[in-house]
C-alpha cells in the first residue's frame, strides 16, 4: 500500500514571484516620491494601492496557491503593501505641509490696504435713547406728542408765561428767524408741544414730548446749540406734586436701574408753580457720597432736570379751566441722560456723525 506523496513541487504564480512583487513595490515607491502635490498623490494611491492596483490583484492570486506556498507569498505581498501604505502616509504629511505654506504665501491679505466695502450704518444712540424713554411712558399710559422745531413766538414764550421782557427771549438764548417781525423762532424747549396739545385736546391729558431744541450756546464738551429734550405733561382732575414725584421716581428707576430715586429742590420756572429742580440718586455710587465717585463728585446726587405743577396762567392761556383741572410738567435732557448712563464726559461725539461711535452702542442702549 502506497503512502502520501511528500515530494511537492509548488506551483508558481507569476505576479507572486519575489522579483515581481519587488518590482511592484519599487514602482509604487518611485511614483509616491515623485508625486508633486496632493491631487497627484491621490492618483498614485489609486494606481498603486487601490482595489485595481497590481499589488491588490497579486494579493488575490494567493488563493490560487497550494496551502504550503501561501505563507511565503502572503508575507511578500503583506510587506510590500505595508511599505507602500507607509510611504503614502509619509508623503501625505509632507505635501499637506507644503500646501499650507503655499496657501499662506499666496493668499496673504494686507489688512492695511484701503477697501471699497462700506461699513454698515448704525442707528444713532440718541434716537435709541428717545425711543426707549417714549416706550417707558407709553407703558405708563402716556401718548407721544410731536411738534415743529420752527415755532411761533407766542407758543414758545407767551403761552408758557414767559413775558415780553423775559431774558430767555433775547438773542443771547434764542435763534430768531428773519424777518424778525414774523415772530418765529427755533424752539428753545419742547414745551410748545405741550401748549399745542392743551389747545387741541380736552383733559385728561397724559403726553410725553421728546425732540430737538435750539439755544445759542457755545459748542463744547457740555454744551451744544442743538440738543435734545424730553418733556412730560399731565392735566387731569386732582393732580398733585405727589403724582409728579411718583412718576419721576418710576422713570428714574426704569432708565438708570432699580433703587434709583429722585429728590426735589425748590426752584422757579414761569410755567410751573410750585417749581423744583430734579436730582437723581447717583447710579454709580448709589448715593453713598463717596469722594471716589467721579460721576456725582462725592455728592451722591446728580442734577437731572426741572419740574413743577402747571402754572394756572398757562392753563388759562391754553383754554383749560384751572378751577377744574390741575397738572404737572417736567423736562430733562436726553443727551445728558445718555451721558449719565454711559459715563461720557464729552457730548460732542453725539453730534459728529462718526458711525464708529454709533455702532459701539449696537441696537440697544
Amino acid at each position: 500500500m502506497s503512502g502520501p506523496n511528500t515530494d511537492y513541487d509548488p506551483v508558481e504564480v507569476t505576479p507572486l514571484k519575489a522579483d515581481q512583487v519587488e518590482a511592484m513595490r519599487e514602482a509604487a515607491l518611485a511614483a509616491i516620491a515623485a508625486a508633486p502635490d496632493l491631487d497627484a498623490l491621490k492618483q498614485v494611491r489609486i494606481d498603486h494601492a487601490g482595489d485595481r492596483s497590481p499589488i491588490a490583484l497579486a494579493n488575490r492570486e494567493i488563493g490560487a496557491l497550494p496551502p504550503q506556498a501561501r505563507k511565503d507569498a502572503g508575507q511578500r505581498i503583506g510587506q510590500a503593501r505595508g511599505a507602500i501604505n507607509q510611504a503614502l502616509a509619509a508623503r501625505q504629511v509632507v505635501l499637506e505641509a507644503e500646501h499650507e505654506e503655499r496657501m499662506l504665501a499666496e493668499e496673504t491679505v494686507d489688512v492695511s490696504l484701503p477697501t471699497t466695502r462700506r461699513r454698515p450704518g448704525g442707528r444713532h444712540p440718541i434716537t435709541l435713547q428717545s425711543e426707549l424713554i417714549a416706550d417707558l411712558f407709553v407703558a405708563m399710559g402716556y401718548e407721544v406728542a410731536e411738534g415743529p422745531v420752527v415755532e411761533a413766538e407766542w407758543l414758545n414764550f407767551d403761552a408758557l408765561n414767559l413775558g415780553p421782557d423775559h431774558p430767555a427771549r433775547t438773542m443771547q438764548d434764542t435763534f430768531w428767524t428773519e424777518p424778525a417781525d414774523h415772530h418765529v423762532v427755533l424752539r428753545t424747549q419742547t414745551s410748545p408741544v405741550q401748549a399745542r396739545t392743551m389747545l387741541t385736546r380736552k383733559p385728561p391729558i397724559y403726553v410725553v414730548c421728546p425732540g430737538r431744541v435750539f439755544r445759542t450756546d457755545e459748542y463744547d464738551a457740555t454744551h451744544s446749540p442743538m440738543f435734545h429734550q424730553v418733556e412730560g405733561l399731565v392735566v387731569d382732575e386732582g393732580i398733585t406734586m405727589a403724582h409728579l414725584k411718583g412718576t419721576l421716581d418710576h422713570f428714574a428707576s426704569q432708565l438708570f436701574g432699580d433703587g434709583i430715586t429722585t429728590r426735589f429742590r425748590p426752584s422757579y420756572f414761569p410755567f410751573t408753580e410750585p417749581s423744583a429742580e430734579v436730582d437723581v440718586k447717583c447710579f454709580v455710587c448709589r448715593g453713598v457720597e463717596s469722594d471716589a465717585c467721579r460721576t456725582c463728585r462725592g455728592e451722591g446726587w446728580i442734577e437731572w432736570g426741572g419740574c413743577g405743577v402747571v402754572n394756572p396762567r398757562v392753563l388759562v392761556a391754553c383754554g383749560v379751566d384751572p378751577e377744574v383741572y390741575s397738572g404737572f410738567a417736567f423736562g430733562m435732557g436726553i443727551d445728558r441722560s445718555f451721558m449719565f448712563r454711559h459715563n461720557l464726559e464729552d457730548l460732542r461725539p453725539l453730534f459728529e456723525g462718526d458711525v464708529r461711535f454709533s455702532s459701539a452702542f449696537g441696537t440697544e442702549i
